[in-house]
């Protein structure tokens, strides 16, 4: 039996990307890489309670070019879901469905994650 009449999926090569669909995708990776920053912390937590020595090693790593680069990309993770979370209470709330407005708050959800980064990361090195 043929299905010739049905249509065709649209395939990655074809499917145009929209702002949208990019946030969505990123605000689920973000909600797992949050899952890991919680389980980071909580490591933390217990390396702290095994002593100084260990907690010394511990800061060593973690001040450490790679350190601080996975630092930043948990703050930036919590930051952009939050912000990502709050648009989609506001369309929960029956606001924001046009696709000017979407785009629009996709938008200002990219940018403000990036700038509250560096905000957060600034006040916490104590140059604000």
């Amino acid at each position: 039996m043929s299905d010739s009449k049905n249509p065709l999926s649209p395939h990655l090569q074809i499917y145009r990307w929209h702002i949208s669909s990019l946030l969505s995708i990123t605000h689920r990776i973000s909600g797992v890489i949050n899952l890991i920053a919680l389980i980071f912390i909580f490591f933390w937590l217990i390396i702290l309670s095994f002593g100084e020595s260990h907690y010394e090693l511990f800061l060593l790593k973690i001040n450490s070019f790679y350190g601080r680069y996975i630092l930043i990309g948990f703050a930036w993770s919590m930051i952009f879901h939050l912000l990502s979370g709050i648009r989609h209470l506001a369309w929960d709330l029956g606001y924001g469905f046009e696709i000017k407005v979407a785009n629009i708050s996709g938008i200002i959800v990219i940018v403000f994650s990036l700038v509250l980064t560096i905000i957060f990361w600034l006040l916490a090195r104590g140059f604000i």
